[in-house]
């Protein structure tokens, strides 16, 4: 009897393209041209990429399931990349009259920018079913509120299937007009997921982040209504201050981000996702407690910061475990734990 996956996620893949420029808007660095012109270097992108990957780290492949839409213009090397991360986690969906969705992650100062040059292809749980990730123990979606309502739905018509729902917002529609549907959809989310930024600006909170406005944010969402019969999470993404995880059932607690030191940090793109995806891994290993989940999701976010772009498996262990980016999940786990003793 094949057992459905731990983990799947309704995120697209995105292939990324970059542009620099400092506050006036001057170019800088390198720039990947966009699709009208030869792409130099396609970049592995999507939230859904990132938080699968964050969930590999800890599982094997065949415990997730992502669906990959692969247009005509597919690069042979991203298709060896995410193949070398195992054949089972991935569902590609072949369109011959279009290409693959892109989008253009443009930086200007501290600013960044994101728009798709390209029709998005939405997943929905009904895509899921077509595959044999349907059912997944957890399912995880980025969305706005008003379209979190909608998967939700879509998933109480799948007769038998009720699965821990992982909610994290969208960037740009944490906003205080997305409220009334966050509310609506908070029931049937286990885990709500936004970063601190993100869980201010839907509270209509101010600026800047501090641990007692993270502190009071979660405890907003929670008396919202998070997860069914009170039983759910809030847990508030913090960069370096780490993340705050909330239930009703127990006190807060901070979980420490796993580097500390700045020098590590090279690109944060993607760190909250592979956060969720180790999460979500962290819920099978921890038998569903949250807190223990959030030291898989620290280290998860710690290994896709330390380089642009996804992490690697870079070889095997005397124990058997994997190896990523030349070092042991495991002991960083072992690590994270031992600085809150």
């Amino acid at each position: 009897m094949e057992f459905p996956p731990q983990f799947s996620t309704l995120g697209m893949f995105i292939i990324d393209e970059f542009s620099f420029a400092d506050e006036e808007g001057h170019p800088i660095g390198k720039t990947i041209p966009s699709q009208e012109s030869q792409l130099i270097c396609p970049s592995i992108g999507g939230g859904g990429t990132y938080a699968a990957i964050g969930a590999r780290i800890w599982l094997p492949a065949d415990k997730l399931g992502m669906i990959i839409d692969r247009g005509q213009d597919f690069p042979s090397e991203i298709q060896s990349k995410l193949l070398s991360y195992g054949t089972d986690m991935w569902h590609f969906r072949d369109h011959s009259n279009r290409g693959t969705t892109r989008a253009l992650n443009s930086y200007r100062g501290d600013h960044r920018g994101f728009e798709y040059l390209t029709p998005r292809i939405r997943l929905t749980p009904r895509d899921l079913e077509a595959t044999r990730f349907a059912r997944s123990t957890t399912l995880h979606f980025i969305c706005s509120p008003t379209r979190a309502l909608e998967i939700i739905s879509e998933v109480k018509e799948i007769v038998g299937w009720k699965p821990i729902n992982i909610f994290e917002p969208i960037p740009d529609r944490c906003v205080p007009e997305e409220l009334p549907s966050l509310i609506r959809a908070l029931p049937a989310v286990f885990i709500l997921s936004p970063n601190a930024e993100e869980a201010l600006g839907l509270l209509s909170l101010p600026l800047p982040v501090t641990r007692a406005a993270v502190e009071g944010a979660a405890a907003q969402f929670l008396a919202l209504g998070v997860g069914e019969g009170g039983k759910g999470c809030v847990i508030i993404r913090s960069g370096a201050l780490g993340a705050y995880v909330k239930t009703r059932e127990r006190e807060g607690q901070w979980i420490h981000a796993f580097w500390t030191d700045l020098s590590k940090v090279l690109d944060v793109t993607g760190a909250g996702n592979s956060f969720i995806g180790g999460l979500a891994a962290g819920l099978l290993l921890a038998q569903n407690d949250v807190y223990q989940a959030a030291y898989y999701a620290s280290v998860s976010a710690s290994f896709t910061i330390e380089q642009g772009g996804l992490p690697i498996m870079t070889g095997m262990a005397k124990d058997g475990s994997e190896i990523w980016n030349g070092d042991s999940p495991r002991r960083r786990l072992e690590e994270l734990k031992q600085r809150h003793k």
